[in-house]
């Protein structure tokens, strides 16, 4: 490749408003046809999906995951972070990702890293503002239910759940991870007020057998 030709003017350049397809407010454009008009320009180019220390083509904080991919062109690699979501292109719970929301999220990933090198990034313009708030919503959103589905494990009059939102006015709160703080922190008085009574039980039961 000439010194003087900037492959991401190039890539650019190329018209994809034909290979796209709207899902809400989102563009999503094809993986396929994206890294076919990538290779046919740069056959050199390849992709990486990056695991995490388990092996696993994801990643997870145990709440939800994502995935990594590195796109490589000419000898520079961009790298691109997304989220595993669902169809309403909200953040999947841990627990509930499938294998193949996984291979959705590589295959867009990989598609958003192809963009970072100029095919198809005027497609993504104003996205990144509109997804970020829309996730810090849901996941906001997700945590406060979260909580209160827990409290009313124990506590299925609701009391408990209603307790403990006025006493940490969660509905001032606006960081998901302040919430599942306290979510922990529950989760872990529960553990060990689970552990007191069964050590409570075995004493009861050793001095019956007396």
């Amino acid at each position: 490749m000439p010194e003087n030709n900037n492959y991401f003017i190039d890539l650019y350049n190329v018209n994809v408003n034909e290979h796209t397809e709207k899902k809400g407010d989102l563009t999503y454009l094809s993986w396929a046809w994206a890294w076919a008009e990538l290779k046919k320009r740069h056959p050199d180019a390849n992709y990486t999906v990056y695991e995490n220390e388990r092996g696993w083509n994801y990643h997870t904080d145990n709440s939800t995951c994502w995935v990594k991919v590195g796109v490589t062109v000419c000898g520079i690699e961009h790298i691109e972070y997304l989220q595993v979501m669902d169809y309403k292109c909200r953040s999947i719970p841990f627990e509930s990702v499938t294998s193949s929301d996984i291979v959705r999220s590589i295959q867009r990933a990989t598609t958003k890293a192809i963009g970072r090198h100029g095919l198809g990034l005027y497609i993504y313009a104003g996205e990144d503002t509109t997804e970020t708030e829309a996730d810090r919503v849901r996941e906001l959103n997700s945590a406060k239910q979260a909580l209160t589905d827990f409290c009313y494990q124990f506590d299925p009059t609701g009391k408990t759940a209603a307790a403990v939102w006025k006493k940490y006015k969660i509905d001032t709160l606006d960081n998901p991870s302040d919430i599942l703080k306290l979510l922990d922190d529950y989760k872990a008085k529960a553990e060990a007020q689970a552990k007191e009574k069964s050590k409570d039980k075995g004493k009861e039961a050793t001095t019956d057998d007396k």
